[in-house]
């Protein structure tokens, strides 16, 4: 296997092998990784609900059609955010609908910036070949007492893609089809100052890469 870099990433794009939507954006791309944004959709689970039993527990394990009312689901608009409180647990969807082309697999991490804010994204998760749709990615607070304000359209995590050594032929699933820290350069800042105006639409056409 080997890793695409930067210009292997563009090339695929512009051939329209690999799929990004909306487009990306110059922040987004890395050396040898691209960036996905937080999207607008936010899912948290509730604990427990009433039948003729009595109250019981919700089984949240999977999520899918069957038990999609065990969530609470928060739609937020451009220029609105979300206030994860302490110790809370959500999922939430990437900004950016992935395709991804029969020889490459993505591995998903998260940026070390996310950590640093006290955010737990657990990813182990692999992108698998053939996949289109957005991704849906676990978020905890890990602080006690101090809440923390999430932004559609910031940076949350990364992919890295790997080239296969064939192409496969991928198995349908259910999945498919479906404060920035201080110190940041002059660029980066004008990516946060339309971030939290919710000016994502703005951020995409004027920092377009191809």
């Amino acid at each position: 296997m080997a890793i695409l870099t930067r210009d292997n990433i563009l090339k695929r794009v512009k051939a329209g092998e690999l799929g990004f939507s909306p487009p990306l954006d110059s922040f987004e791309l890395q050396d040898h990784a691209v960036d996905l944004r937080l999207g607008f959709t936010f899912l948290i689970p509730k604990r427990w609900h009433q039948t003729e039993r009595g109250r019981e527990a919700l089984d949240i394990s999977h999520f899918d059609k069957e038990n999609q009312r065990h969530f609470d689901v928060v739609e937020l608009e451009e220029k609105q955010y979300f206030d994860l409180l302490p110790s809370e647990y959500i999922i939430v969807s990437t900004l950016e609908s992935l395709k991804v082309p029969n020889d490459l697999m993505g591995v998903l991490y998260p940026r070390s910036s996310t950590n640093r804010k006290g955010l737990s994204l657990d990813l182990t998760g692999i992108i698998d070949s053939g996949y289109k749709g957005q991704l849906t990615l676990p978020i905890r607070n890990n602080t006690h007492s101090q809440t923390v304000r999430l932004f559609p359209g910031e940076r949350i995590c990364q992919v890295v893609f790997e080239t296969l050594d064939q192409k496969i032929n991928p198995r349908k699933s259910k999945y498919h089809e479906r404060d920035i820290a201080d110190g940041i350069s002059r660029e980066k800042k004008k990516e946060v100052n339309l971030i939290i105006k919710g000016e994502i639409r703005k951020l995409k056409s004027d920092y377009a890469v191809i």
